[in-house]
């Protein structure tokens, strides 16, 4: 950790920061996609480009 932390010019106390910071997005995305998955097998519908972009207008 040291040398990742001079390598970067950082302190360890910012790569511990980052690093932490770093996991909980990532958790967050896994938990994200979980739940997104859960409502797609519940639901499995999915639309093309061309009909989300005339749904809203872009086309």
């Amino acid at each position: 950790m040291e040398q990742y932390a001079m390598l970067y010019g950082m302190k360890i106390s910012e790569v511990i920061r980052k690093a932490t910071m770093q996991m909980i997005e990532d958790e967050m995305d896994i938990q994200a996609f979980k739940e997104a998955k859960e409502r797609f097998e519940k639901n499995p519908v999915t639309y093309s480009h061309d009909n989300v972009g005339k749904e809203l207008g872009f086309l």
